[in-house]
């Protein structure tokens, strides 16, 4: 699977109530929570995260485990995320609702063009050599090429 996209930098530690303020969450309106992504880090990135591609921190999606985070970010149009290291029930939900995430530690500026080749296990960032990212297994790459695993599941595999 490849992916690319300008990058956008997010810091360390992002948690999901930062990705998705639990003061959305009584709506089950999943444009709201589009709307309101990352309002309390930048009330106008939501507005600038259609075809980016997330480059953080470490412990990216840490916190909570509510999968309304990952599938803002989705929904919002991130080509995928990558970090150093994703909460780990973040990083599942990612998965499990189509989100491409990568672990790897990307030098790269704001707006910079990121390709991902998750087969490959690979990362690059403008003309810079390719960085390793822990490889995905063949079933969480099926579950991302399908958009999700309900989609996976949908179609029988």
């Amino acid at each position: 699977m490849r992916l690319r996209g300008p990058a956008i930098l997010l810091p360390a530690d992002v948690d999901t109530d930062l990705i998705i303020a639990g003061r959305y969450l009584r709506t089950r309106d999943p444009s709201t929570w589009v709307a309101h992504a990352f309002e309390d880090l930048d009330p106008t990135l939501a507005g600038r995260l259609a075809g980016t591609v997330l480059v953080a921190g470490p412990n990216f999606g840490c916190g909570s485990s509510r999968e309304q985070a990952a599938r803002a970010l989705r929904d919002a149009g991130v080509v995928a995320v990558v970090a150093p290291s994703f909460a780990r029930i973040f990083f599942r939900n990612a998965v499990n609702l189509g989100l491409p995430v990568a672990e790897a530690v990307l030098d790269c500026s704001e707006g910079e063009m990121v390709e991902l080749d998750l087969a490959a296990g690979l990362v690059r960032a403008g003309t810079r050599p390719p960085v390793a990212c822990r490889p995905l297994s063949q079933r969480m790459q099926a579950i991302l090429e399908a958009g999700g695993l309900v989609e996976l599941l949908r179609r029988g595999a």
